[in-house]
């Protein structure tokens, strides 16, 4: 089950929200029904789900709803039409002391604004959610301490927010946020406010901090880099309307329409695609079963030099050269562990390409993709050059 669902989620600004749902329904824009009734569409029929541990991205410019629609989620604008599930429980049908128990337990939020309170220490300040809990001293203490540790600003506990810099300033923010331990974790352009270095810093900063936390994550922003550098997927928004929903691959490559294919047409796809989208299927020998005469053998049929010794397990142990299979052949030698190499690059299948060049260049073999310590695929010099070459045809189903 979904951590959060959105089922034709709809909010209109004004006083003729009936008829402008109506009209609506008869498929007039956002802009014909502000003429005709005096509305304005905020979100227009949004559904989506987000599953637990998930970064789920909001994007869109300015006026395509996203900052609303987050808003609709913790109810702090209530929908005009539509249902918002957490854990399956309808928040849309909840009265004010269930919705205020749900923001406690399970839903924090971070703006772009810091929002913290100048006369209070950092410490205060990232008690301050606990507080308003009536959570015990000692406990809140303990949890704002842990919060603050986690985001790097243990040692800055009783300086105040006039000492911090914004970066610094915002992961107070995110640290009163994440004391209260909530199951999704409600962003807000989060960093939009920050200069381009330290938002970048924030983001890795985030990227780290999900490694460890599992949260699930509803980031909201209006810059497309941030999008595909931060989600798992990404909810692409134009006037209310959520016109695609996707992994950053899937939006690149295939995206839903000429309005998706205008906004990303500028992206550097070296950054977004990565190792396990250039790989192609490895030849292998297993080291336990085989010698240098399959090994050359193999290597004959494949029309390659060298050929990758794993074993029963896709553990990788190296490779092995045509010239060292077959000198080994003329000396008799029948254990490939006498020959095989060991000096071959490796890299996770999740890599962005643009991380791989640097290693291809510098490396005599093909690079080795791993999944969880497993041999998955290799890449060849050949493969980055066409995948640059021809972005848009990247077969995303990679062997």
């Amino acid at each position: 089950m979904p951590i959060i669902e959105a089922k034709n989620l709809s909010k209109v600004f004004g006083k003729n929200k009936k008829q402008a749902l109506k009209l609506l329904d008869k498929g007039l824009t956002k802009e014909e029904i502000l003429k005709e009734t005096g509305s304005t569409v905020g979100v227009n029929r949004a559904s989506f789900s987000v599953e637990a541990g998930e970064i789920f991205v909001i994007m869109g410019l300015s006026g395509s709803g996203k900052s609303t629609l987050v808003r609709l989620l913790n109810r702090l604008i209530e929908p005009t039409e539509g249902n918002i599930f957490i854990d399956g429980e309808d928040l849309s049908k909840m009265d004010k002391n269930s919705l205020r128990q749900i923001r406690r337990e399970k839903l924090s939020m971070v703006f772009q604004q810091f929002a913290l309170f100048p006369h209070r220490t950092i410490l205060k300040n990232a008690e301050y959610g606990l507080e308003i809990q009536n959570a015990p001293k000692e406990e809140r203490e303990e949890r704002a301490k842990k919060a603050l540790e986690l985001v790097g600003l243990g040692d800055y506990i009783h300086q105040k927010p006039s000492q911090l810099s914004g970066g610094m300033q915002q992961r107070v923010g995110l640290a009163r946020a994440l004391a209260n331990d909530p199951k999704v974790l409600l962003m807000d352009e989060a960093f939009s406010a920050l200069d381009p270095l330290i938002r970048k810093e924030m983001q890795d900063e985030l990227i780290d901090l999900q490694s460890t936390m599992k949260k699930t994550i509803i980031f909201i922003t209006h810059d497309l880099d941030e999008a595909l550098r931060l989600g798992d997927r990404i909810a692409l928004m134009k006037d209310g309307v959520i016109v695609q929903i996707g992994t950053p691959e899937e939006i690149l490559v295939n995206p839903a329409n000429d309005y998706v294919e205008k906004f990303v047409e500028d992206v550097d796809i070296s950054k977004i695609l990565t190792a396990q989208h250039i790989m192609k299927r490895p030849e292998t020998v297993n080291i336990e079963k085989h010698g240098p005469r399959v090994a050359l053998e193999r290597m004959r049929e494949e029309g390659i030099s060298s050929i990758l010794v794993i074993d029963s397990k896709r553990n990788l142990k190296g490779y092995v050269t045509a010239e060292d299979a077959s000198e080994a052949r003329k000396n008799e030698i029948k254990d490939l562990t006498e020959i095989v190499r060991t000096d071959i690059p490796k890299v996770n299948r999740d890599t962005a390409m643009q991380d791989i060049f640097n290693i291809i260049y510098d490396s005599t073999t093909p690079v080795a993709v791993m999944k969880d310590e497993k041999l998955e695929g290799i890449i060849v010099r050949g493969a980055v050059i066409a995948a640059l070459a021809s972005d848009s045809e990247v077969n995303l189903n990679a062997e």
